[in-house]
């Protein structure tokens, strides 16, 4: 199995690294990619021979990759807010009365790590309006219901415990959990956005196990959305000796200095260098909290989109703040 694996929660990053390891087409693993109105789209199906691989359940994978979002320019947010529509809308086929429960995931008290309930926060709940909606309304609107349960940090509750209860007591057709990722390439920070229904292990990018969200834990479709919001420091400094190889290259002096590392994993004694004390830094961009809360955005209008199909898709985003 792939070392480097669990440094990202990217099915894609996964797949990528291994064929950039020589090992070619990964068994189990296919790879499609698509522009699907002038966005990136890259879908990933991995089986359960895959999933030994490179270390993601097996699923359905939807990457979208929209790098002008750091940018925040609203048309370019408008777009890939209908991708993400149009998606999920094939990932996760619903009728036209189905009732489903929306968890943002995450620590709002941490700007990185509240992706999830700020997308939670924009979602536009309808539950509770189904008996005083006029009949003309209710044909366009799901029941839909959210909930930001925080963290065992703040509430003392394992989130997943909460939301196995909610379940348990509610019955919802689907669950959506939204939360934030780790990746192994910098251009993917809060550019990129992950759509699976293999469901979630809260923390698990950053090495926490707990019980998931899926759907042989909850006996419903999970789906869940991610966008990377940090990337590992070990990372960043592989990715930087890699550069000085490929600089390098050509130099006479390559041979007899660059090359022997070849042979030497380098992220073990880039590992062994920063020690145990900061081996497991992660880093995050200085603007992440404008750029956290416009990504936020994009994925609620999204959502709203697929959710609420009487919504206009030009309207999806208008009333989100």
């Amino acid at each position: 199995m792939n070392s480097n694996y669990h440094l990202t929660d990217l099915a894609l990053e996964a797949a990528q690294r291994l064929r950039g390891e020589g090992k070619g087409d990964v068994p189990g693993v296919t790879v499609n990619e698509l522009d699907v109105q002038g966005i990136s789209v890259t879908r990933v199906q991995v089986t359960d021979e895959g999933s030994h691989s490179i270390g993601k359940a097996p699923g359905n994978y939807i990457t979208i990759h929209a790098p002008e979002l750091k940018y925040r320019k609203p048309r370019y947010s408008q777009q890939v807010s209908a991708v993400v529509t149009q998606e999920m809308q094939r990932l996760l086929p619903l009728s036209p009365n189905a009732q489903v429960f929306v968890v943002g995931l995450g620590n709002w008290r941490a700007i990185a790590d509240s992706l999830g309930p700020r997308v939670a926060a924009k979602v536009y709940v309808t539950r509770h309006l189904g008996q005083f909606l006029p009949p003309e309304l209710a044909g366009g609107l799901r029941p839909v219901s959210s909930l930001s349960p925080g963290v065992l940090g703040i509430t003392g509750l394992e989130t997943t415990e909460v939301i196995h209860s909610i379940v348990r007591q509610m019955k919802p057709d689907a669950l959506i959990a939204i939360d934030a990722l780790a990746a192994m390439d910098v251009e993917r920070i809060m550019t990129t956005i992950q759509i699976g229904d293999s469901g979630i292990h809260p923390g698990s990018g950053l090495g926490t196990k707990r019980l998931g969200l899926t759907r042989q834990t909850l006996g419903i479709p999970v789906i869940a959305v991610g966008v990377p919001t940090v990337v590992h420091a070990v990372t960043i400094a592989a990715n930087t000796i890699d550069l000085l190889v490929r600089t390098m290259a050509q130099q006479v002096q390559y041979m007899r200095f660059m090359q022997p590392m070849a042979a030497i994993n380098k992220r073990d004694l880039i590992q062994e260098v920063l020690g145990e004390a900061i081996g497991n830094l992660v880093v995050t961009p200085k603007e992440v909290d404008v750029d956290i809360e416009e990504v936020a955005r994009v994925i609620a209008g999204g959502l709203n989109g697929a959710l609420h199909p009487g919504i206009e898709q030009s309207e999806v985003m208008d009333y989100i703040r």
